[in-house]
């Protein structure tokens, strides 16, 4: 089970894997905090409703990857200021929602699929979207809830996201608000990082999941994420986003592994060396 807190963060983050999981033959599921209704996104999305257009998005994301369900939590975006929600939704804001509430409907959820699996983010957010850091708040007390055996969280690699932010900005003029600096305890020190999964024969799949959220490649005032990964060449995007990266709290040291199940009980573990 891929727990999530937007649409399209799926797709950027861990839809590698879950192609590569399915494709394996094993039942995987997405579920979302969110719509996402408070997101960026281009005029014509927010007229169409923009918490609905990105729920269609996230079934035709998951048809993709080969996801056998997809479940909505049913909380309203927070936005990263995580100022009230619209009245017009009726949904308390997921930033906000009791921890062991919000972790019920998520424990059942997990109970229901009998799930061996969670994936949540890292204790920051990734970036510090108050929405992700309580799903690492929520994903972790529903795990003990339901009993799930393994917690991943999802995140990257920060040694390389610096390096290739440095990179970038010598072919790529970033909008004065952006801060380079903010990165530097974004998401995963790589000491902490337990799986690398590779995920590069599931590029294509992982790039049609991006390109299924349409409503998140423009908007805002500065180039999307998506739409800046989406211009890639094949085996320039193949070999940027052909990693996937995962910690698991309470590993002994050793090798990173290769395999997101490797700790699974009973299961032989694949791994590399770091």
């Amino acid at each position: 089970m891929f727990f999530h807190a937007h649409p399209d963060d799926e797709a950027l983050l861990t839809a590698g894997t879950m192609a590569r999981l399915a494709g394996q033959g094993h039942r995987v599921v997405l579920v979302l905090a969110t719509a996402g209704e408070r997101g960026l996104a281009p005029a014509s999305s927010r007229e169409r409703g923009l918490g609905e257009v990105r729920r269609k998005e996230a079934h035709a994301s998951a048809r993709i990857l080969g996801c056998s369900r997809v479940a909505f939590l049913g909380y309203a975006d927070s936005g990263h200021t995580c100022a009230p929600a619209p009245a017009r939704t009726g949904a308390e804001p997921f930033a906000s929602a009791d921890v062991d509430e919000a972790a019920a409907r998520l424990a059942a959820l997990l109970t229901e699929e009998r799930a061996d699996l969670l994936t949540v983010y890292d204790p920051a957010g990734g970036y510090g979207h108050p929405d992700h850091v309580q799903v690492h708040r929520v994903g972790y007390r529903a795990a003990r809830m339901a009993g799930t055996p393994v917690v991943l969280e999802a995140t990257v690699d920060r040694t390389l996201l610096l390096r290739g932010l440095r990179a970038a900005s010598w072919v790529h003029r970033f909008p004065p608000q952006f801060d380079r600096d903010s990165f530097r305890q974004a998401y995963g020190a790589r000491a902490e990082i337990t799986h690398r999964v590779p995920v590069k024969q599931h590029w294509r799949a992982k790039r049609a999941s991006m390109s299924a959220h349409l409503s998140q490649a423009g908007g805002g005032d500065s180039e999307r994420t998506l739409a800046a990964l989406g211009r890639l060449p094949g085996p320039a995007f193949r070999q940027v986003m052909g990693t996937e990266w995962y910690i698991q709290r309470g590993l002994p040291a050793g090798p990173v592994l290769r395999d997101p199940l490797a700790t699974l009980p009973g299961r032989r573990v694949t791994a590399r060396s770091r």
